[in-house]
Formats: C-alpha cells, sequence, structure tokens
C-alpha cells in the first residue's frame, strides 16, 4: 500500500469516526438530560433490584448506554450510506 492511500484511510477512519462519535454523543446528552428529568436515578428497579448505586454513577451509566445506542444507530446509518453510494 502506498504512503498516500495509507495516509487517505488513515483519515477516512477518522473522519468516519467523528460521523458516528459526535451526533451519537450530542444525542446521549439530549437523551440523558430528558431520561433523568423523569425518572429519580434512586428509584431504577432493574429485574426487581433496586440498583444501589450513587447517583452520579447512574447518570454516567445511562450516558455510556445512551452514547453506545446512538453510535450503533450513525453507524448503522453510515453503513447504510456507503452502500448506496
Amino acid at each position: 500500500m502506498e504512503p498516500s492511500n495509507l495516509q487517505q484511510e488513515k483519515t477516512s477512519v477518522r473522519s468516519m469516526l467523528m460521523v458516528v462519535l459526535w451526533p451519537a454523543f450530542l444525542m446521549a446528552c439530549v437523551a440523558t438530560g430528558i431520561f433523568f428529568s423523569l425518572v429519580d436515578p434512586m428509584e431504577l428497579i432493574v429485574l426487581d433490584e433496586r440498583l444501589h448505586v450513587h447517583m452520579l454513577g447512574a447518570y454516567t451509566i445511562g450516558f455510556l448506554i445512551f452514547w453506545v445506542l446512538g453510535a450503533f444507530s450513525s453507524w448503522l446509518t453510515a453503513l447504510l450510506l456507503q452502500k448506496i453510494s
């Protein structure tokens, strides 16, 4: 592989990461704000067990879950757009 092709591939991967992760981050911020406006983290129950997590821990875990879901959605959209063009 030529050095210019390698550099172009690195740039492509970086730009794809930004196209996927940045919108996912923004949506995770919005989703976390909306979700925890409606749900008290100390009242979360999973599989009939109350979660014993500090409030900041619950916010962090919720944010990361929303970010992963948003990243998956953005990645799937980017993948489908590459298949079309």
